[in-house]
């Protein structure tokens, strides 16, 4: 089929940011477990942030004011972590050579407003027609949600017209889910194998998307 559209990732897809995933997916557990919404052991090597969370979310226990403080620990290493973020080498060059030609959106399980932030202060944010953050998905990557969501905003499109980029097993997870194809960029092929994660394509620069977007792609 003809590529309609891109759902990229954010964090080291397009933006090299500095958020120190472990510490938040730490601090997050710590508090979880503080307050006996999970249990001491949980081996954090097999989980992300989003998975540990999720995993308290199925308890039912996690009351609204828990889930806020719970949220501003995540929010508060994302804004760290996004500050003097720089764009991926190739990724402005990749933008600006789609913008108008494909739907171009972004996907993140960071907050709304750190991504904005972010891609605001790299000049990027007008180029997409849709940036989804945490807010907008009932739960967050490796579960589907948000890429159902760009389904259901481009209602005239299916999932097989479209291509997903990102470099962690939860962007290839949540977009095979969604039935979307799924590039991996400067992903650990281990790790994506060991979470059942198979993309149709490994690449390392991210302008290599290209080649995947005949006749786009052609010279």
């Amino acid at each position: 089929m003809m590529i309609k559209g891109i759902v990229f990732d954010m964090d080291n897809t397009l933006l090299h940011s500095s958020i120190d995933f472990g510490a938040m997916k730490r601090e997050i557990y710590t508090f979880l477990c503080d307050h006996r919404l999970l249990p001491a052991g949980l081996s954090l090597d097999l989980h992300t942030t989003s998975t540990v969370i999720a995993e308290a979310m199925n308890t039912g226990l996690l009351s609204e004011e828990l889930s806020s403080e719970m949220w501003d620990i995540a929010k508060k290493h994302e804004i760290q972590g996004m500050i003097g973020a720089h764009l991926e080498e190739g990724s402005m060059e990749l933008i600006q050579q789609l913008h108008g030609q494909l739907h171009l959106v972004i996907v993140t399980n960071n907050a709304l407003e750190a991504a904005m932030s972010a891609l605001n202060e790299n000049g990027v944010a007008h180029y997409f027609d849709l940036i989804i953050g945490r807010e907008a998905m009932g739960s967050l990557k490796p579960a589907p949600d948000g890429y159902l969501q760009v389904l259901k905003h481009f209602s005239h499109t299916s999932p097989k017209e479209w291509l997903s980029v990102g470099d962690a097993w939860v962007d290839g997870k949540a977009s095979e889910s969604a039935g979307m194809p799924f590039i991996a960029y400067r992903g650990d092929g281990a790790k994506m194998n060991s979470m059942d994660v198979a993309p149709f394509a490994q690449i390392q620069d991210i302008r290599e998307v290209l080649g995947f977007l005949q006749p786009l792609g052609k010279d």
